[in-house]
């Protein structure tokens, strides 16, 4: 039989490891950050990631042994997590590493004393397995160890080759398995049968570099990379089912439970699977923003998005209705502070974060689920196992439903997604946003593409001249080229050297016009494509012809204000990085003649306060009167001088650097004027989020401000004349109004409320006795959702011991159900959230609430009798 080894919490096995190794020369170090310095990897994957630069030759070690506890993330398995015992996205792997020092002997018999004699497993629990080609490790294991070769099993390449990804150091390993029932004997020995073994420590002999070729080249020098998953370790030792139940992970299963009013081992297979999912994923996320990752559309930041998501789905598939991921993170933070003290000097971040997330998600939950609980609906009725690319597409690109999530529900329902039709979809998608953004029209620039070898790129002087004779090398009609073209004509033109800046770095292209003997052409935006700048325009008088000697001018007022809105952005960006955080960056910008528009990476919204600090600050350097200074230097030297790079930009060797000393050093292809004294004033006229961790401010600057005032001079003066007030005292009026409405819609509620009231009294005689309860099930014709529920809380408390589940449809279209449950039908296993959401189905809807009173919604309202004869019948068979 098998021995029983000592249980020890996961703390404790941690600091045993931990000791143990440095006890033997191991340098211990504390957890590298879940971000990679390794830019081939997305997140770290495994504990030698941080070292992998030492395995590679290309970094020197600064001890010849180390010890950690590293903290890792993978999704390539996200799917089993929950299903399996022992599946996670996030763990924590005890490594012990040699660096050219001891190799294959002594990492196996460490390997052999930390099991055995540090955490007390009986030799009898154990069995190993080494590569198939690796006869010396078998060696060590059989001879040395003392391990029968009945319980050594040699292994292929999937299993015993450990690698670090497609290319890196790579190498044999050997395995260390716990055995749950030795008495089974020696025979039939198959690691492959997890209810059997486990395995929970892999020795890694890093002998080789694998390059994108596969091939294997042998290392500088013979290194040990070891890992032991905590959770595994924290399972055997505590004599639990899987990983989930150890104390690193349950009580954050048993809080999401609490607040679902569940109880773990007292719930059905999917539910605990459910649980599971919130108790691994919110590990995960807390630890992930921890780091400084956030949520996004893209990379780890999206990595981060999905997690949270899942959480906030399962924990509605449990019954919990609103927010309640922070009070699950709480948990996870408070059972790894200690260790990762960073999760509590982070918490504000990582709630907020979670907060965001969650908030915006149940928007999308509520209405991708209705849409795609129709979709499939529409897909069994007509007898299809699969939902179309074209409607997954449609809940993505128009409802925010993420396709993984568009999967987890199908298969839940027995079928599937075309995931390849979804794909043409998404094609198609990129493809219109492709030409909807398009720069120049596509005849234009096949044309220009037929005449690139004939003539000169466009030279740009406009930076210091304002008007220029050139030449017209390019004339084109409806994208053909012409050799002439009358007045009325909408032509485009490239000259070969312009003043006209073309669209480029947020900020539009210039207008003006270009004139000639009995010319004049008005220009009206300018674009560039490749080395070509293409003047869009109309023919106001005359005639032109390739090769016509022309007066290029720009209109200078519209310049004037554009690179007076450019600059403001400079100055904007370098006050949000002083007033809010020294961390934020650009994410896009529009600069127009008229105002300027700014995103910038942050997650949380400005207070009041921080905008008007803002404003104050670039209206300050505005008086001030800084001088600009532009140069043209080495990406190198700029970068090195602390110029702000926009993120994903790409430059060139050489970069146009614009410093307005002390207060905005920026790389910038843009016009700008020469002191900020020239902008005048600067405005802020709204500050908002445009996408998750995005936000946006929108402003004018110069002349533009005075249109912006006049605007609301206006709106001013016609409300004062409305009210027949002063200015001053319109604020005032306003919230009278807005408390007068407030108190009307009181009124017509309680007028509603007692309306329905009146109503439901009649119902008192249909009370059906059920044994010791009472049941009322009934349609109220005309009452809407709130109305519902007061009638429903009224008549629970007339009939006392029952349920009252009440219809009503208060609009075209929508369908309202209400379930009232005391605590004695509660004992009975009625929970109202549960049983009202599973009633709203039938109506094509759903919902949830409290254990005793909770509210669903549906759209098919031709199905609530049925509703609310399925509601009936399943009250009676519960409490019968």
């Amino acid at each position: 039989m098998s021995s029983t080894p000592q249980f020890l919490s996961g703390n404790d096995i941690r600091a045993l490891f931990l000791d143990f190794y440095t006890q033997r020369g191991h340098q211990p170090l504390k957890s590298a950050s879940l971000v990679p310095e390794d830019p081939t990897v997305l997140l770290t994957i495994a504990g030698m990631l941080p070292f992998k630069p030492i395995f590679l030759g290309q970094r020197a070690p600064e001890f010849k042994r180390a010890t950690t506890s590293q903290k890792c993330i993978r999704t390539n398995d996200i799917e089993n997590v929950g299903r399996t015992k022992r599946h996670h996205t996030f763990f924590e792997m005890l490594g012990n590493f040699s660096f050219g020092d001891y190799f294959k002997e002594q990492a196996i018999a460490w390997g052999w004393e930390i099991s055995t004699q540090v955490f007390g497993i009986s030799p009898q629990n154990l069995v190993v397995s080494v590569f198939e080609e690796d006869d010396e490790a078998f060696a060590i294991w059989r001879d040395r160890i003392g391990v029968t070769e009945k319980r050594i099993k040699r292994m292929g390449a999937d299993d015993n080759f450990w690698v670090s990804g497609i290319t890196g150091p790579c190498g044999p390993c050997s395995e260390i398995y716990y055995d749950f029932h030795p008495e089974l004997g020696d025979d039939h020995i198959d690691l492959e049968d997890d209810s059997r073994f486990i395995e929970f420590y892999n020795l890694v002999f890093m002998q080789y570099n694998r390059d994108a070729s596969g091939n294997l080249t042998p290392l500088q020098n013979k290194n040990i990379d070891t890992g032991m998953g905590l959770e595994r370790m924290a399972q055997i030792l505590q004599k639990v089912p899987n990983n989930y139940e150890t104390d690193l992970i349950f009580p954050i299963i048993e809080t999401a439970a609490k607040i679902a009013n569940i109880d773990y081992h007292q719930s059905d297979e999917n539910t605990k699977i459910s649980l599971k999912v919130i108790g691994d994923h919110v590990r995960s996320v807390v630890h992930m923003i921890a780091d400084e990752i956030r949520a996004s559309n893209g990379g780890r930041g999206y990595v981060l998005r999905r997690l949270i998501r899942r959480v906030v789905r399962h924990g509605k598939l449990i019954g919990i209705s609103g927010d309640f991921i922070n009070q699950v993170a709480e948990t996870a933070i408070s059972l790894s502070e200690s260790i990762y003290p960073n999760l509590r000097q982070r918490e504000t971040a990582i709630k907020a974060e979670l907060a965001r997330e969650e908030a915006n998600f149940l928007k999308t939950l509520d209405r991708g689920e209705k849409l795609l609980a129709d979709i499939i609906q529409e897909v069994k009725q007509k007898g299809l196992t699969s939902i179309s690319g074209e409607s997954a597409f449609t809940l993505y690109d128009t409802y925010g439903f993420p396709l993984e999530l568009t999967q987890e529900v199908a298969e839940e329902n027995n079928i599937t997604v075309d995931v390849n039709g979804f794909n043409a979809e998404m094609q198609k998608q990129v493809e219109r946003a492709k030409a909807a953004h398009e720069t120049i029209d596509l005849t234009v620039q096949g044309s220009l593409d037929q005449l690139a070898e004939h003539i000169h790129s466009t030279e740009f002087l406009g930076y210091t001249q304002l008007a220029i004779t050139a030449k017209i090398e390019v004339l084109l009609v409806n994208g053909i080229s012409q050799e002439e073209a009358e007045a009325g004509t909408e032509i485009q033109i490239v000259l070969d050297k312009t003043p006209f800046y073309a669209e480029s770095g947020g900020q539009i292209g210039d207008k003006g016009y270009i004139s000639g003997d009995g010319i004049l052409i008005r220009i009206e935006d300018v674009k560039k494509e490749s080395d070509f700048f293409v003047h869009f325009g109309k023919i106001e008088r005359g005639t032109i012809r390739v090769a016509d000697q022309i007066t290029a001018q720009i209109d200078t007022s519209c310049r004037r204000r554009s690179q007076a809105n450019h600059t403001a952005t400079h100055l904007l960006q370098a006050a949000l990085k002083k007033v809010v955080d020294e961390g934020i960056s650009q994410a896009g910008s529009l600069v127009s003649f008229d105002s300027l528009r700014f995103d910038f990476n942050c997650p949380r919204a400005l207070t009041a306060d921080e905008v008007q600090q803002v404003e104050e600050l670039v209206n300050t350097w505005i008086c001030e009167a800084h001088s600009a200074k532009i140069e043209v230097l080495p990406l190198a030297e700029a970068k090195a001088r602390g110029a702000v790079a926009m993120f994903g930009e790409k430059y060139g060797e050489e970069v146009r650097v614009i410093d307005f000393p002390g207060v905005s050093m920026e790389l910038c292809g843009g016009t700008h004027v020469n002191n900020t004294a020239e902008i005048g004033v600067f405005k802020i006229i709204s500050e908002a989020g445009v996408s998750s961790g995005v936000r946006r401010i929108e402003a004018v600057s110069g002349a533009s401000v005075l249109d912006y005032l006049n605007v609301r001079d206006q709106v001013t003066k016609d409300l004062c004349f409305r009210f027949k007030i002063k200015p001053e005292e319109i604020p005032d009026r306003i919230t009278t109004l807005q408390t007068e409405l407030r108190n009307s819609e009181k009124t017509i509620q309680t007028l509603k409320s007692q309306l329905a009231i009146v109503k439901s009294d009649s119902l008192l005689q249909t009370a059906e006795a059920v044994g010791e309860h009472k049941i009322i099930v009934a349609q109220l014709e005309d009452v809407d959702a709130e109305s519902l529920k007061d009638a429903a809380e009224r008549l629970l408390q007339k009939i006392g011991n029952g349920a009252v589940v009440l219809g009503s449809i208060p609009e075209a279209g929508k369908v309202s159900i209400v379930a009232a449950v005391s605590p004695e039908v509660n004992k009975k296993g009625i929970q109202a959230g549960k049983f009202v959401g599973n009633v709203a189905k039938i109506c094509g809807g759903g919902g949830g609430g409290k254990p005793n009173l909770a509210q669903a919604g549906g759209r098919d309202a031709s199905k609530l009798p049925q509703a609310l004869e399925t509601a009936k019948n399943d009250l009676l068979a519960a409490l019968k």
